[in-house]
């Protein structure tokens, strides 16, 4: 998780304002392990082609309360921490890496869309994070399955 700005704040206050929501909490987020990847993460969701992303339940074990949950808000931020879009969390399913079907490869939005490059490219990537960390990636690890819809920038925003 990012640490929040005054940037990402104004960005929160904007949607708050307009949404007629009081005092809520959000997360920032960026996707990735570089500038580059957040940068074209981001662009997808802005696209309107990324609705899904994944992440290694291991992450939440010491904070529990922190795992994504329906209806959780988050402000996207790009590589250089700039907000982007702010997302809701629709639904959130933990299970198996290996589990992953095509529907959710393809609302997550990268390379074909596919199931086979969605399992290709997350391990890969859950895969240096393991090497990093030092624990053994395979194909049952637990991983968090999160949707969204985009509900800030209006230009955007899956929802009136």
């Amino acid at each position: 998780m990012d640490s929040k700005t005054p940037q990402s704040d104004a960005f929160w206050r904007a949607y708050a304002s307009h949404a007629g929501i009081g005092p809520t909490s959000y997360e920032v987020v960026s996707f990735g392990d570089s500038a580059e990847m957040a940068n074209e993460l981001a662009e997808l969701v802005v696209a309107g082609t990324k609705r899904a992303t994944a992440s290694l339940a291991r992450y939440y074990a010491q904070a529990p309360d922190t795992l994504p949950k329906p209806g959780d808000y988050v402000v996207l931020v790009d590589g250089d921490g700039v907000p982007c879009a702010i997302w809701r969390t629709t639904e959130v399913t933990v299970k198996p890496l290996i589990a992953v079907d095509d529907r959710f490869a393809w609302d997550e939005g990268e390379g074909d869309r596919s199931r086979a490059f969605w399992l290709d490219a997350h391990r890969a990537f859950f895969g240096a994070q393991a090497a990093e960390d030092g624990f053994d990636m395979h194909d049952q690890i637990d991983t968090v399955f999160e949707r969204f819809e985009i509900v800030w920038p209006p230009a955007i925003a899956d929802v009136p």
